[in-house]
Formats: C-alpha cells, sequence, structure tokens
C-alpha cells in the first residue's frame, strides 16, 4: 500500500459529482471500528518472515467487506479492484503503485476468518462498539427466522445437492437452502445474535440461543408458539410476546370491546416485532444475499455473522457519524 496514487485514481479524485457507491463506501469507511475487528484478526494473521505477508490486514480486510456488500465472488472482487476507482480507494490500493491482490488471496482471507471461527468475533467487536457508543441496549430482544435458498441443482462435481442443506415448506412453495436465525435488540433493532441452520429446522428450538442473559422481555411470530415451555428455555425468567395465530387473528370480533381490545394488542406486539424485518431486508435487498454462495453451513454461517455485523452499522451510521 503507498500514499501515492496513480494518474487514473487522481482524475477520479478530480470528478465533481459522488456517486452513490462513493457516498455509501465512505460513510462506511467512517463508521466500521476498524482498529477493534482488526484487533481480532491480527493474532492469526501470517506475519513477516512467516510466510509471505504481501498485503497489510486493513487491505484484505476492507476487501472482504467489498465482497460483502456487493455480493461478489472471489474473481469477481479481484477483477472489480481493477475496474472500479472507487472500490481501490476504499481497499487503499493503486494500479501503478503496489499489486492488487488475486482472487486466491482474497479466497485464503476468507478461509483464514472461517477456519478460526472469527467471524462471530467480529460481530462482537461491532456490537462492544455499539454498547460503547449507547447505541445497544439490553434490556429485550425480538426473536426471527429467514430462509436463503441454496442451489438445488446436481449438476456439480458430487452430483448431488449441498447436503447441509434442505428443503422446506413455506406457505403453499417448497424451499430448499439454509435458515438464518437472529436475536435482535428491541430498542434498536440492531442485531446481536446469529445462528445458522438448515431449512427444515423449526424455529421455536433456536429461540434460547438468541435471546441474552439480560433479557426481560422477548416478542416472536406465531413460529415460536410454546417457547416458554421449552426444556432449553426453563430458568429463565423472560416473558414472551408471542403473536396471535393469523386465522385466529382473522375470527377475532373485532365489534366486541374483548375482540378490540385483542386485535390492539396483536397490532402493539407487530409493531414491535417489525424491527426484525430491517436487518433481513438489508442483506437480501441492499447487500445482495438472495442465495447462498457456497456449500456447507459453516461457510455461509461466516458469510452471515459478517454481513449482520455490517448491517449494524449501515442502521446507525448517522447516529456514529454525529457522535464523531
Amino acid at each position: 500500500m503507498t500514499d501515492q496514487i496513480s494518474f487514473s485514481d487522481a482524475e477520479f479524485e478530480g470528478k465533481r459529482k459522488k456517486t452513490r457507491r462513493e457516498v455509501f463506501l465512505a460513510e462506511m469507511d467512517q463508521v466500521i471500528p476498524w482498529a477493534k475487528i482488526e484487533a481480532v484478526i491480527e493474532p492469526v494473521y501470517p506475519k513477516a518472515g512467516n510466510g509471505r505477508r504481501p498485503y497489510p490486514l486493513s487491505t484484505m480486510l476492507r476487501i472482504h467487506f467489498l465482497q460483502q456488500w456487493y455480493s461478489m465472488s472471489d474473481p469477481a472482487m479481484e477483477e472489480a479492484l481493477y475496474e472500479i476507482a472507487s472500490m481501490r480507494k476504499f481497499a487503499r490500493l493503486s494500479l501503478t503503485h503496489g499489486a492488487i491482490p488475486d482472487e486466491t488471496t482474497i479466497l485464503n482471507f476468507r478461509h483464514l476468518l472461517e477456519r478460526n471461527g472469527l467471524t462471530n468475533q467480529i460481530l462482537i467487536a461491532v456490537n462492544v462498539h455499539l454498547a460503547d457508543k449507547g447505541l445497544l441496549l439490553r434490556q429485550g430482544s425480538i426473536v426471527d427466522a429467514t430462509i436463503i435458498d441454496a442451489p438445488s441443482s446436481t449438476k456439480n462435481g458430487a452430483g448431488e445437492r449441498d447436503p447441509d442443506m434442505h428443503q422446506t415448506k413455506k406457505g403453499n412453495a417448497w424451499k430448499f437452502g439454509l435458515k438464518a436465525h437472529i436475536g435482535v435488540d428491541a430498542e434498536s433493532g440492531l442485531v446481536h445474535t446469529v445462528v445458522t441452520t438448515a431449512a427444515n429446522v423449526s424455529d421455536v428450538t433456536q429461540a434460547h440461543a438468541l435471546v441474552r442473559a439480560s433479557d426481560e422481555v422477548a416478542w416472536a411470530d406465531s413460529g415460536y408458539r410454546g417457547v416458554a415451555k421449552r426444556e432449553d428455555m426453563q430458568g429463565t425468567e423472560i416473558k414472551w410476546h408471542i403473536a396471535m395465530e393469523p386465522g385466529k387473528r382473522s375470527w377475532l370480533d373485532k365489534k366486541s370491546k374483548l375482540g378490540a381490545m385483542l386485535d390492539q394488542i396483536e397490532k402493539l406486539k407487530a409493531g414491535v416485532r417489525a424491527k426484525v424485518e430491517h436487518p433481513f431486508r438489508i442483506i437480501k435487498q441492499q447487500f445482495g444475499f438472495t442465495k447462498a454462495r457456497y456449500r456447507g453451513l459453516p461457510k455461509n454461517a461466516a458469510k452471515l455473522e459478517t454481513m449482520f455485523a455490517l448491517s449494524n452499522l449501515w442502521m446507525v451510521r448517522r447516529q456514529l457519524i454525529a457522535l464523531g
């Protein structure tokens, strides 16, 4: 990495209009707690003299985050660094000073994070940073899950679908893939816990892993009925607010005093639970994670943990920038 820039990069810097990508990357550069995240990875990152260390940790981490935001494969990420000046700038690379990491280097960095279980530590580091800023509270959680589709084709080297993925029925449609279960802070809407399972795993079975020891109350949809009676929830003092089944709610007599009151309670529950949909929307619609890119749950779990950490920062970027 160098402080010098090429003529092409200098010309890019001189442009008047900032693109949406440039604005996004500038904001994220400002709010990501780089030092805290790098401290998580530094102990296992290759040192000079112990194998080749051609790129600084900060550069590889920035490239890894670019991959998450723009849903790029390793080869596509390498090409983007050659083609897109704003991405080179964010990664602190230059076409004329130093080299661009190839796809194998990018792949190896991702495997380093996966192999050492560091993506969950990155999520924790981000949330500690947000808690220090007063943006993450610890009094209640909202839990929910979403299905991420996986390729169902058997046209691959193994000649079979990913054995870690399973199919499940949602509504009238069959889905094949994985399920992302999250616990969200009820006040801020920020994700504090992520659990990844096959798509056929029932939501309620993971509820115990999605609440915090400090939580006094939790909200969930009707798929979590009976959660308080489960063996894995015994010994906790959490008060659960579970949504009424849609079929039962539709039969409420809203003209009666009791029916109107029960319907209002359901509206209040839904208003709280709505916060859990925001992180899902960000990773699916903004970051483009609508289909599992990798085979196996561990690799996809690592990706989800990283993406939810980044979505947390995105959701509160304006508050973080204002706090300085």
